[in-house]
């Protein structure tokens, strides 16, 4: 079993546990994680997952043992995506990426907890993240600039959307090693750690996010992800009638509990 989850309370972490090959992406553990971050979705109790690589590195990239193996006429063309878009990759509409869940649109934050490499496809599953937290000698890269090995898990489409055009086409160009303090530095990741300590983080962060009324947390996520694209105009719109429900369903309570004197001065633990 290269993939197993563990849940604390209404928190899960999806831990990916192929050590001996750094956890480099193989068929069989791309349909378990994608698997597991579905059944996350689905579960009412679930509120927050972390994605962890077992073993001191997060993900080595695609196994390339297995690529090597492929018809060099069609490779993964059971993989293909409808090249209208297609409905919204929650499931069954749509084949898996190759890495397995890249192409998820889930309706629940992922918190990615990198340590070691992060690097190739290892790195396009970390952008698919909602954020990250990194040790200090994690690092991320497009490794697989030396064989000829394409970005087609994201990479680049997430990349420029967080750090710019230019760094994201430096980066992927060059396919140097990207240290975590620069990553950090340039909005790869949002959090560093010490070494061993981001699983620990991410789940804390977790935590955190799962207390707040999941409604609006989903509601408010949903919302910064689908602007991309959107005119200012366009975009309030959509924000608007997104958040309408949020409100009706749970932010008024909210605010009658904040008139009864919870969490009051930015006091978090207490609402």
């Amino acid at each position: 079993m290269t993939v197993r989850i563990e849940k604390t309370d209404s928190v899960w972490t999806v831990i990916h546990s192929r050590p001996e090959a750094r956890n480099a992406m193989d068929p069989d553990s791309a349909d378990a994680l994608q698997e597991a971050f579905l059944e996350f979705d689905r579960d009412e109790t679930a509120s927050v997952a972390v994605f962890w690589g077992e073993g001191g590195a997060f993900c080595a990239g695609w196994d390339l043992k297995f690529a090597a193996s492929l018809d060099d006429d069609n490779p993964l063309s059971e993989q293909d995506l409808p090249e209208d878009g297609g409905e919204r990759g929650n499931g069954g509409e749509i084949p898996r990426g190759p890495m397995g869940p890249s192409r998820l649109e889930l309706d629940k934050p992922v918190i990615g907890a990198v340590a070691g490499p992060a690097v190739a496809g290892g790195m396009e599953l970390a952008l698919w993240c909602d954020f990250r937290v990194m040790e200090e000698t994690a690092y991320m890269g497009v490794y697989c600039r030396r064989w000829g090995i394409p970005l087609i898990d994201g990479g680049t489409v997430r990349l420029p959307r967080l750090v710019g055009e230019g760094r994201a086409l430096e980066i992927i160009l060059t396919g140097r090693k990207v240290p975590a303090e620069e990553c950090a530095r340039i909005g790869l990741c949002e959090y560093l750690v010490e070494d061993g300590g981001s699983r620990e983080k991410a789940e804390e962060l977790a935590h955190q996010i799962a207390k707040f009324p999941q409604h609006c947390v989903r509601t408010d996520r949903r919302s910064a992800i689908r602007q991309h694209g959107l005119s200012v105009r366009d975009a309030l719109v959509q924000e608007w009638y997104n958040g309408q429900p949020a409100l009706s369903e749970g932010g008024l309570d909210g605010a009658a509990r904040f008139k009864d004197g919870l969490g009051r001065h930015g006091d978090f633990g207490k609402i």
